[in-house]
């Protein structure tokens, strides 16, 4: 059983910078593909970026280029940085683990997250 728990959210202004942090249980975390989400209200649940056991990583084009994912595995925790944040970047974000590989649909994760609010102001 793995245990992913998130933080970091908050309010900031367009064009600002935050860092998430997933916090994860486990002895095998090193092996885990990690992943991250973000489910704006009255939306699906979308892929952000990814980042393999190799720290290989992938992005939503919408996100490319202003976010970068990290992982640290000693300390059993993944990052999400956020740079030049729009208000369409206003979601919560969830952090997802899988046994191995890197996916980008939801379904691809067993183990979620309970999420963390980011809310971009204009």
């Amino acid at each position: 059983q793995v245990q992913l728990v998130e933080s970091g959210g908050g309010l900031v202004q367009a064009g600002g910078s935050l860092r998430l942090s997933c916090a994860a249980s486990g002895r095998t975390f090193s092996s885990y593909g990690m992943g991250w989400f973000r489910q704006a209200p009255g939306k699906e649940r979308e892929f952000v970026g990814g980042i393999r056991w190799d720290a290989d990583t992938y992005y939503a084009d919408s996100v490319k280029g202003r976010f970068t994912i990290s992982r640290d595995n000693a300390k059993n925790t993944m990052y999400l940085q956020m740079n030049s944040l729009k208000p369409e970047d206003t979601a919560v974000y969830y952090c997802a683990a899988r046994g191995y590989g890197l996916g980008t649909y939801t379904y691809e994760y067993p183990y979620w997250g309970q999420g963390t609010q980011v809310t971009v102001s204009s």
